[in-house]
């Protein structure tokens, strides 16, 4: 049974909610300058999107933080979880409502989109290692289901917008960072705006120890934006981002056994073998927009990527992998507003296509670590195609009807040219439907209530398609799971600075995807029947004097099987494995007027399961985490900042991240104990 939160949390929650509805009484709104959300490709104001929609500005990316891993910047979206921050050779695993928690390695199930690039390959993963945080400007987070925008894989979305140089991204930046276990970091960028032309160029170093014995990091990236204003309706932006990743050491997890004798020791084989990962990757994305073709707005998008992988994992065995990828696709949309009748009508209909091409090789590590001959060689192709449409119906001038529709195409195949063991080439191809539909009713200016409903489908990627006979080609008996979600949702601001976005949301799952430890140590994936995923997110802001201010984000669900069976073993009505039921993340800031701040964050995970039978339970923990700053005008134009933070305050023992159902015990990653960290910023 999972440990309930704490009842000063639910006391709290509830105190915040009676304030709220409170202040909906007394309280008048007060005009604010409305957000604008791009992610739901049907760009409008965010009181009008019938969707759960989260929206990270740079100040809430940036300030007084180090701008490594997308967690720091998520962590205060209820629904989202993230585990692995400090392994980087596996990478951040990220969970929204559940979808992509079954990742044992980088992100599985979730769109994630750089600059409208997107970064889940058509089969359905996506890696975040080229995610430039030093130039990131927002962030868009949806919360749930989305395959009517996005296809294959949209269990949620994240959208992150680099800068252009225009307004306050001009000018240049200079960044030196240094911390515990060898932390440090180099950062520096420049960006401006001449005549037609904008640009802004990023690079940083990254130099890491890491907390644990081999799980040092060495990575390198630049992200650059190109943008020429073609004539007042017409653009062409040109991006290009590239990353050097020639050492991500992999410390393995641990027994139990192991955590309690030295939290801190690498695990089985990985300094023997050497474990860890090599990456050298390159995107270039370019995009035209005009906004009068015709009575409306066309956007074409194309990009190109090549990424060049190198991974040894810690087992003997068919252990040593290396991949050359070439991704490239591309999409059209037609945006354009018109009357149906009386009644003003928004639609976007487009279409996506995206091909993915790996030559993967394996190779044979003996026990003793010698490499000893090829295992596989094969050339996996994924191609995807699809069309959608999406519009906006103003029913009247508060109620909004959006309606949405999408047909996909997803082809996987596999080459196999390793005639050893037989030629265990395959395809497969799935054509899948999806729908959605929502209701706005934006009930006073700056409060709005939302229905949703939307239906998604997650192919299994080519790595959850292994099969565990070890003969190559697909595994026969893995199909794609399917979701339909619904959610009712309130959210609004105050004249009195309260913010709130409060969803309940009810997600069902058929053949869900789930992952078990072969005896090799290596991943396989079944279908695991049917699940469910209900639950409340709620986020609150109140700005309650001028230099005050508490942000709060709760998420209570419940994820369980409905129905799974295997051969030897029923666990149905069993938690799903890697999920905390229960978290609640605090922040109260001290803003001065200038530069000078200070923000003490608190974080509560609630225990979760590590294995599909439940026997393994990671206990809940809190976190407290302390940053400050302040800033000194050099002169007219030049500004210098400095910032220091404290992760981890009270130096609790917890868990970074937790292998799910691994067959020989080893579950756990350890996280640091108390670690400090410090930067400098020169803006000129």
């Amino acid at each position: 049974m999972a440990t309930p939160i704490p009842h000063a949390t639910l006391y709290i929650s509830a105190l915040c909610l009676s304030t709220a509805f409170s202040t909906t009484i007394f309280a008048q709104p007060v005009a604010l300058e409305p957000i604008t959300v791009a992610a739901p490709r049907l760009e409008r104001e965010l009181y009008k999107t019938p969707a759960a929609v989260s929206v990270i500005p740079e100040r809430e990316i940036a300030q007084g933080r180090q701008r490594v891993r997308l967690d720091e910047s998520l962590r205060r979206v209820p629904g989202v979880f993230i585990q692995n921050r400090d392994n980087f050779a596996q990478g951040a695993r990220v969970a929204i409502r559940g979808f992509g928690a079954r990742a044992p390695f980088g992100v599985r199930g979730i769109t994630v989109l750089m600059d409208g690039i997107p970064y889940t390959l058509p089969d359905g993963q996506a890696q975040l290692d080229a995610i430039d945080l030093n130039s990131a400007e927002r962030i868009e987070v949806i919360r749930g289901p989305s395959s009517v925008l996005y296809g294959n894989a949209a269990g949620g979305v994240i959208a992150v917008t680099t800068k252009d140089g225009k307004g306050d991204s001009a000018g240049s930046r200079v960044r030196v960072e240094g911390g515990s276990d060898g932390y440090g970091q180099l950062a520096a960028s420049h960006g401006g705006q001449s005549g037609s032309w904008s640009h802004h160029v990023s690079v940083s170093g990254l130099n890491f120890d890491g907390y644990r014995d081999h799980s040092s990091v060495e990575k390198y990236q630049l992200n650059a934006k190109l943008r020429r204003e073609l004539d007042q309706d017409r653009a062409l932006t040109a991006i290009v981002n590239l990353l050097d990743n020639p050492r991500s050491e992999d410390p393995g997890a641990l027994t139990a056994e192991q955590v309690e004798a030295d939290r801190s020791q690498a695990g089985r084989f990985t300094e023997q073998y050497d474990t860890g990962q090599e990456v050298d990757q390159q995107v270039l994305g370019l995009q035209y927009e005009d906004l009068a073709f015709g009575p409306g707005e066309l956007y074409v998008k194309g990009f190109a990527s090549q990424r060049n992988f190198k991974q040894q994992l810690p087992y003997p065995g068919d252990s040593l992998i290396d991949y050359q990828r070439d991704y490239w696709g591309g999409s059209a949309e037609y945006h354009q507003s018109l009357r149906l009748g009386d009644l003003p009508l928004r639609y976007v209909v487009g279409l996506d296509l995206a091909r993915q091409k790996d030559d993967r090789h394996r190779r044979n590590v003996e026990f003793s670590g010698e490499v000893t001959g090829k295992t596989a060689d094969e050339t996996q192709t994924a191609t995807s195609a699809g069309l959608f449409a999406k519009g906006d119906l103003d029913l009247t001038d508060r109620l909004t009807l959006t309606l949405g529709g999408r047909f996909d195409r997803v082809k996987l195949k596999v080459e196999d040219d390793f005639e050893q063991d037989g030629d265990q080439s395959g395809e497969r191809t799935f054509r899948e439907w999806s729908g959605s539909a929502g209701v706005s009713y934006r009930y006073r200016p700056a409060h709005q209530l939302y229905v949703n409903t939307g239906t998604a489908f997650e192919t299994p990627t080519f790595s959850e398609f292994a099969n565990p006979a070890g003969t190559g080609g697909f595994n026969p008996s893995v199909e794609p799971q399917k979701a339909w979600n619904r959610e009712i949702g309130l959210r609004g601001n105050f004249v009195n600075g309260l913010e709130y976005d409060l969803t309940l949301f009810s997600v069902r799952v058929r053949d869900e995807l789930v992952p078990y430890e072969g005896e090799s140590g290596r991943n396989f994936y079944r279908n695991a029947g049917d699940s469910s995923r209900d639950g409340l997110e709620m986020a609150l802001g109140w700005q309650f004097a001028d230099s005050w201010r508490w942000d709060t984000a709760l998420t209570l669900a419940n994820y369980e099987f409905d129905e799974f069976e295997t051969d030897d073993a029923d666990y149905s009505d069993n938690r799903i494995p890697g999920l905390p039921e229960q978290t609640w993340i605090n922040q109260l800031t001290w803003q001065d007027t200038d530069e000078r701040f200070a923000t003490l964050e608190t974080q509560y995970l609630g225990n979760l399961v590590a294995d599909n039978a439940n026997q393994v339970e990671v206990d809940s923990y809190w976190l407290v985490n302390l940053r400050a700053g302040d800033g000194w005008m050099l002169n007219e134009d030049s500004l210098i900042r400095a910032y220091a933070g404290i992760r981890n305050l009270l130096d609790e023992d917890h868990f970074a991240n937790v292998r799910i159902n691994a067959n020989t015990g080893r579950y756990f990653e350890p996280a640091p104990g108390r670690t400090f960290y410090a930067g400098i910023e020169v803006a000129f």
